[in-house]
């Protein structure tokens, strides 16, 4: 490092924000005799000052073989000791401008030396990077450099190297702190794929490649059931990805893992995005995640540069809510239960009927299966009769419990779990004692309508 050099040190909030970068009044050379500029002959025509790169149009990166166009970086004299030089009538002050391999003024003095001179002390520049050349090019944690020398041997130094420090960071762009999941389908759980939550974009400013890593506040997900009842689920049965290639897909654990399948490098405008996503398997959705309430996890993540010197954290808090849903469907097949009563047995000996798998069951809360008819006698010709509802009993395979029929709602299943798609036989029966009181009734067709039912617990 050399006392001349002209050092640049760009702030990290200009590159992540990629706002334009201005610097305050910067010396670059010092002028300790002059006052004027040099002229040909009758002091006409003037030798304008002129910065030339001597080391090609870019800027090098000292450590690597990167390079920064000379168009990134734009200069503009600001003042020779403390005040801008005389224009007098016919000079002027360049715009900003970039350093070049051809010479470019920094400042046209007067025609004349009558013009107007300059005063002696630091000779100061102002230096900007433009908004879009942060959108635009690579700017790599490190120095660029490149070589520039002048034409006036008064000012010093002759020769010197302007110099770009970029500093080392990595920083979240976006901040999705929340993310939350309702599931308000049984659909959902039927279906055989694995399941996919988008946990939306993921973009990383950085000036220093980096991995991805992640990991579980805890081993396990928190449940509260829609009654308030706790209860806890393995993380170990979500899966951390992303669409396409960008992450390696891996069970989430309570301990950081790489998810980088090769480290994140540094692109042109300093930024990374990618989307990640969590997984969970058909079978893993349906035995831990079906029952109805809220699932919340942390999840914590960290853009660490590859030597983990740098680090940048961000947690993301996952609510999956399961809405409560609930279905009752009797296959087209089971919603006719006969009794043909033509035979004495049949009337002193009564019936009995096991329909298989008659009702399909499906609840993702506790419950209870409720049985009723629509009215409290059977119906002939869509009239009423005087045969009781009662005669007809109503019980599940398994059970040794059969429910005289009536209006009245029967609880036939108490304390019933969450299931999905689950099959009940049902036991229609008429005892000796129903089928004794149909002795002498006319012979023709007596119906009544059977309704399931649920309550949540």
């Amino acid at each position: 490092m050399k006392a001349q050099d002209v050092y640049l040190t760009i702030p990290e909030n200009n590159i992540f924000n990629r706002t334009e970068f201005t610097s305050v009044p910067t010396r670059v050379m010092t002028n300790a005799n002059r006052t004027n500029w040099d002229y040909g002959f009758f002091l006409i025509g003037p030798v304008a000052p002129t910065f030339t790169s001597l080391s090609g149009p870019n800027f090098t990166h000292t450590s690597s073989s990167f390079s920064l166009p000379g168009s990134t970086l734009l200069w503009q004299l600001e003042s020779m000791g403390g005040q801008l030089p005389s224009t007098g009538i016919s000079g002027f002050l360049p715009g900003f401008q970039s350093f070049s391999t051809s010479a470019l003024k920094w400042f046209e003095p007067p025609t004349t030396s009558l013009g107007g001179g300059f005063s002696r002390g630091n000779i100061n520049f102002i230096f900007k990077i433009p908004a879009a050349q942060f959108a635009a090019n690579t700017y790599r944690a490190g120095n660029y450099s490149m070589d520039i020398t002048q034409n006036y041997n008064d000012f010093t130094p002759r020769n010197f190297k302007t110099i770009l420090v970029i500093p080392s960071f990595t920083r979240w762009v976006t901040t999705s702190l929340t993310k939350y999941i309702e599931v308000s389908s049984l659909n959902d759980y039927r279906n055989t794929g694995t399941r996919v939550f988008s946990l939306d974009n993921a973009e990383i400013a950085h000036t220093v490649d980096f991995n991805f890593w992640a990991k579980a506040a805890s081993t396990n997900v928190q449940f509260t059931s829609s009654k308030g009842v706790s209860g806890t689920r393995s993380i170990a049965s979500i899966k951390l990805g992303s669409s396409g290639s960008a992450l390696t897909t891996k069970a989430l654990s309570a301990n950081f893992q790489n998810f980088s399948p090769a480290n994140f490098s540094v692109a042109a405008g300093n930024r990374n995005s990618f989307s990640p996503e969590l997984y969970v398997s058909s079978e893993d959705f349906k035995n831990n995640f079906f029952e109805a309430g809220t699932y919340t996890f942390e999840l914590n993540f960290n853009a660490a540069s590859t030597d983990n010197s740098i680090n940048s954290f961000q947690n993301t808090a996952v609510q999956l809510k399961v809405i409560p849903r609930s279905e009752i469907t009797i296959p087209s097949s089971g919603r006719n239960v006969n009794f043909n009563f033509n035979t004495a047995a049949h009337y002193t000996d009564g019936q009995s009927q096991m329909i298989a798998n008659q009702i399909v069951l499906s609840n993702n809360e506790s419950f209870e299966l409720y049985v009723k008819s629509d009215e409290n006698y059977f119906k002939k010709g869509g009239l009423q009769t005087n045969i009781n509802s009662n005669i007809l009993q109503i019980g599940l395979d398994g059970s040794s419990v059969d429910f005289p029929l009536s209006k009245t709602p029967q609880k036939i299943l108490i304390n019933g779990a969450p299931v999905l798609d689950r099959g009940l036989g049902v036991r229609y029966t008429i005892p000796a004692s129903g089928a004794q009181s149909l002795v002498g009734k006319e012979n023709t067709t007596y119906s009544i309508n059977v309704y399931y039912s649920f309550t949540a617990i």
